[in-house]
């Protein structure tokens, strides 16, 4: 690595230190708990499209969603966490097999709390690193200020592919319009929070009272980065073993492996409170704070160089 990258690598580092402090001072002056939980587990959430690293005869986690949840059902009301996570096949410009996460939790909170916490974490940590609220990022002005752009998922694909997906939508032509589409023209010149994704992408979501057509879920999106990825959390046990057999039987019809059902966190929804969550890409935050083009620009090591 020449010297000009090595000194911008220095540079983005120690910028990255600097936001891990400010988000957890932010956390921590909200009256959030800090929280460690499993890197390993037997079991980890079957999601159709993503695939878990095997670790002897278990698996390191993609998400620590599954333990945090049960930490709320154990009576833990405002938590966070700053966690490696793990996706097998998972590299490119934007993704490392191994990356780090940031998930809250919030017992008796809707989704768009989260959002509310969300936005003033993204300017707190901004200021506190010492940028400005509006930066550049990938050639262009992007103003991070609150409140954000908001757009429910079925306008922005009736406005961008052409189209108003229903509760069920093709899930290959969703996805495929939603990265081709959708994706390419938001979050330019201020983050934009896709709202209200169709009932069939709800994952671990709840339905949305009143409208049960779709999930109570948003993604945020600045810069062409997707940041952060949030529920109205699913508290009904029998519904999400259902899902998660839906999402098993997508895996093996798509000759992917197969997990063990979570029982134990099956098992714990049963006491979960109402509650909200997200997770936030700690490198996608780096990258967007630092003018950052790829992900190999804000670790120290990479799969490539470790």
């Amino acid at each position: 690595m020449d010297t000009a990258r090595l000194t911008r690598l220095r540079h983005n580092l120690e910028m990255r230190a600097l936001m891990l402090d400010a988000i957890r001072n932010f956390f921590r002056s909200q009256g959030f708990l800090e929280v460690e939980t499993p890197t390993r587990t037997p079991s980890p959430a079957p999601e159709a499209h993503i695939d878990a690293t095997p670790s002897g005869q278990w698996y390191l986690i993609t998400s620590p969603e599954l333990h945090m949840k049960r930490l709320l059902a154990a009576g833990y009301e405002r938590i966070f966490q700053i966690t490696k996570c793990f996706r097998s096949g998972e590299r490119g410009r934007l993704h490392n097999p191994e990356f780090t996460m940031l998930e809250w939790y919030r017992a008796h909170a809707g989704y768009l709390d989260i959002l509310d916490d969300m936005e003033r974490l993204v300017a707190e940590v901004a200021v506190k690193s010492g940028k400005e609220l509006i930066l550049e990022y990938a050639g262009q002005r992007l103003d991070l200020t609150p409140p954000w752009e908001r757009m429910a998922v079925a306008d922005a694909f009736e406005e961008f592919a052409g189209w108003r997906p229903g509760p069920e939508p093709d899930p290959d032509r969703f996805n495929i319009d939603l990265v081709e589409k959708v994706e390419p023209r938001i979050g330019r010149g201020h983050p934009t929070v896709l709202l209200d994704y169709p009932a069939a992408m709800a994952s671990l979501a709840r339905l949305k009272p009143g409208n049960p057509g779709v999930a109570e879920r948003f993604e945020v999106y600045a810069g062409g980065l997707e940041l952060a990825n949030a529920f109205g959390e699913l508290a009904d046990a029998e519904e999400q073993r259902q899902r998660f057999m839906e999402e098993s039987q997508r895996r093996q019809a798509a000759g992917r492996p197969t997990y063990p059902m979570p029982e134990p966190f099956l098992a714990a929804m049963e006491n979960m409170p109402p509650a909200s969550g997200i997770a936030l890409g700690v490198d996608r935050l780096v990258m967007l704070l630092c003018n950052a083009s790829s992900i190999d620009e804000v670790v120290a090591f990479t799969q490539d160089t470790a």
